[in-house]
């Protein structure tokens, strides 16, 4: 398999790269983002084997099709169960209604899936002498999921940005647990939003003075390496019901959907997703009228997706061609604020006992709106990505009652590390990776 820049330049070396070079690279030559020359259909007897298929045998047959002719199926099917030695559980909620909880991971949040997959396979392909630099922003579970996920692993140094005073605290802790030793990992408070930090992580890639010094590549959903193994759990959910299904997905940068929506285009029996976000609605609105408006972000209780400008939007206008009609076939948009979002966590939990964080809650919203699916058979599921107690200070008062803290949460508290500040500027940004350059860590 070979990959090409959404901005389809066509022009140089680098019109069609291998899996390991747009994964080094993370952006395109052209600053588009990666994708594959296209999305090969599972073959007729791995779609009969697959609910018989363990959650490392379908990761593996996942992702052989984009990266198999660069890692035999032993070594990438040995990444694969490495990194999610925990559960994907689905769990029905109510009739006909399911939790794909992803939260059982190191940092109680999806992003652990696509983290911990893509730092093994950036250790099993790095070929070079100068270690790389992971640059990667963050609305809230991206940072620390990428922070626990490459914590000393050779050849990689991480630097996190994540918009000061703009996560939860207990995100916080997460992200900056690492920064009190002498780790290759590294976050920092900027001053502005997400999109100030995507922004500025943009912009570092883009300066070849930098991008060279420091070996930059990026952690977040634009790269292709982070994107493809988020295919996983759609496919184990897949896996476990047998029957057509329809996916609620909690969307900010919208690339958990594309994974979800390429899984589909593989042959998988999804019959239509639903794009569930809160007031950062630029997609639902897309869909509505055909016009796609980024915009500042605002801030909500689902803070992991206050997200204006979403990036892999241009990942969804490249699978489908930009057919407005074709992606309206396949999502569903819905958009929830946070009254209704607080309203539902409690209404569930006093209803069902299931208890919900904010981002969990907009996807079951998402369900609700949507309604029935287009089969009597079809099953409806919804994206669990965050474990309720890592947003305590917003869902304890709503139930009025503690959550315990799952024992993840506990160490990140204790080892909480020293918050470093940093202005939103180019400048800033250079002066603190340049620091982390310099500086010894315990896997040099």
């Amino acid at each position: 398999m070979r990959f090409v820049s959404t901005r389809g330049s066509g022009r140089g070396d680098h019109a069609a790269v291998s899996f390991a070079w747009a994964l080094f690279e993370g952006l395109a030559p052209d600053g588009g983002l990666f994708v594959p020359e296209s999305v090969p259909r599972w073959s007729e007897s791995d779609l009969a084997r697959l609910p018989s298929m363990s959650l490392a045998e379908g990761g593996t047959c996942a992702l052989t099709p984009y990266v198999g002719d660069e890692l035999t199926p032993v070594q990438l099917q040995s990444i694969v169960a490495d990194a999610l030695s925990f559960q994907i559980p689905l769990v029905e909620v109510e009739p006909d209604v399911f939790a794909l909880e992803l939260f059982h991971g190191p940092t109680l949040a999806f992003k652990d899936v696509g983290a911990r997959v893509m730092a093994r396979l950036m250790a099993a392909l790095f070929q070079g002498e100068t270690p790389l630099t992971i640059l990667v922003a963050t609305s809230g579970d991206t940072g620390g999921a990428v922070a626990h996920a490459f914590h000393n692993v050779p050849h990689t140094r991480v630097a996190v940005l994540y918009p000061r005073g703009r996560v939860s605290p207990t995100q916080e802790a997460q992200l900056t647990m690492f920064n009190g030793e002498a780790s290759n990992v590294r976050a920092y408070a900027v001053d502005g939003s997400f999109d100030d930090c995507q922004k500025l992580a943009k912009t570092a890639f883009a300066d070849p003075e930098l991008s060279k010094r420091a070996n930059l590549t990026s952690a977040n959903s634009i790269n292709i390496g982070r994107l493809l193994p988020q295919m996983i759990y759609y496919v184990r959910a897949v896996s476990q019901l047998a029957r057509p299904v329809v996916f609620s997905t909690p969307s900010g940068n919208f690339g958990n959907l594309t994974a979800g929506l390429m899984v589909k285009r593989a042959g998988l029996a999804i019959e239509r997703f639903v794009a569930a976000t809160n007031v950062n609605d630029v997609v639902p609105a897309y869909l509505e009228t055909g016009r796609f408006e980024p915009r500042q972000s605002i801030h909500t209780l689902a803070n992991a997706m206050d997200v204006g400008n979403p990036s892999n939007f241009d990942r969804l206008m490249w699978l489908y061609g930009a057919d407005h009609a074709a992606i309206r076939h396949d999502i569903a948009g819905s958009r929830h604020g946070d009254p209704e979002v607080s309203t539902t966590i409690r209404e569930v939990y006093e209803r069902t006992g299931y208890l919900l964080d904010p981002h969990s809650a907009i996807a079951y919203l998402g369900l609700k709106a949507l309604g029935p699916g287009r089969r009597e058979d079809t099953a409806r599921v919804f994206l669990a990505t965050a474990h309720p107690a890592k947003f305590a200070e917003v869902v304890e008062p709503i139930i009025g009652r503690e959550i315990p803290k799952p024992a993840p949460l506990v160490e990140a508290l204790s080892r909480r590390g020293r918050i470093v500040p940093i202005d939103g500027t180019f400048e800033a940004l250079g002066a603190v990776i340049d620091r982390q350059l310099s500086a010894r860590t315990t896997n040099d």
